[in-house]
């Protein structure tokens, strides 16, 4: 893919942060705050997909959703037209909606049940393109139902007709009748039988391909993710551990918890499966609420030394770049004491 002139979108220092209050707290009582999301930087090229992983509660999806102001955040996100999109106005930020669809993990709640598939997949049209007419609309539906792989003839019937695979290529055809240049995908296969998964990827890479989109695409499954992704990117309690172009990183991780990550991917061959050297993460994850000093991993990192509770590790490359004091392959690595909090 030759690099374009001007990224879709360029996020810089993103930050989404909540405030939170106990029952019984007082007036005076400092609120506490959690920090979702902490400084993550990306670029997003046009036809491009950046795949996001980690464990829950990283950050994955609420770095999706505070791009399209479902929560607030603060720092960067510029759109191809130089526009900071989290320095809109919720009306201003309409305009931009058509551009910027999502796709939801649970396909079913996703849907309004109390309306046909046709009317679902058409009221995205009704808000951004009032001036259509019914004929048209009607027209496009059913152009979008037969290119996720649905039938026209079935534009009349109601979600609780269709299997979960079926709902998430009718929610995939909500988000595309717009037309939109970037699709964020928050963990669409993570609810579906595997065979289901595969099918539903294989129709987001083909309508990728076809209609030239940009995708953010966030999953669990490390497999699925190296599939689709061109890029990706390795999310920990906020923060960005490493990111890099998807068959580099697989290859060769450097970062501690992308290998922990990676050696937890099952192979289909018992053999190998076998064989394989399992990098298990000690401890439970952090609260967000009171992250380990210094670089957030180190409570669970094998090559943890006093540096890595003093300093926050800077993410640090071009193409491969990595958030470590001690980056590298952990073959080999006797694990360092584990410092601390602080």
């Amino acid at each position: 893919m030759t690099k374009p002139d001007r990224p879709l979108l360029s996020v810089d220092d993103l930050r989404v942060t909540f405030t939170l209050r106990r029952e019984g707290d007082m007036p005076w009582t400092p609120p506490r705050l959690l920090h979702a999301v902490s400084g993550v930087d990306f670029t997003l090229n046009p036809g491009e997909t950046l795949g996001i992983v980690g464990e829950s509660g990283c950050g994955k999806s609420t770095l999706a959703r505070a791009l399209i102001q479902m929560v607030p955040g603060t720092g960067h996100a510029v759109w191809t037209d130089g526009t900071d999109l989290l320095s809109l106005s919720s009306r201003a930020m309409l305009k931009y909606r058509a551009d910027i669809q999502m796709v939801f993990q649970d396909p079913l709640a996703s849907l309004n049940p109390r309306m046909t598939i046709g009317q679902i997949i058409a009221e995205p049209l009704k808000t951004h393109h009032p001036g259509l007419g019914r004929d048209e609309v009607k027209k496009r539906v059913k152009d979008m139902l037969e290119k996720v792989g649905l039938l026209a003839n079935q534009i009349n019937r109601y979600p609780h007709e269709f299997s979960g695979g079926q709902c998430q290529r009718i929610g995939i055809a909500r988000a595309l009748i717009v037309g939109p240049k970037l699709l964020i995908c928050d963990e669409p296969v993570s609810a579906l039988d595997v065979s289901i998964q595969a099918q539903v990827i294989n129709l987001l890479m083909d309508l990728q391909r076809d209609l030239g989109l940009a995708m953010i695409f966030i999953a669990h499954d490390l497999s699925v993710v190296k599939h689709i992704s061109d890029r990706v990117m390795v999310l920990y309690l906020g923060k960005v551990m490493e990111v890099a172009p998807s068959r580099e990183l697989y290859a060769n991780p450097q970062h501690p918890y992308t290998q922990a990550l990676l050696s937890a991917v099952p192979i289909p061959d018992p053999v190998a499966e076998r064989a394989k050297k399992m990098i298990p993460l000690e401890g439970e994850l952090p609260s967000p609420l009171s992250p380990p000093s210094g670089c957030v991993f180190r409570t669970r990192c094998p090559r943890a030394q006093a540096v890595c509770a003093s300093e926050v590790p800077v993410l640090k490359g071009e193409a491969h770049a990595v958030a470590c004091h001690f980056p590298g392959r952990l073959e080999g690595v006797e694990r360092a004491e584990v410092v601390e909090a602080v």
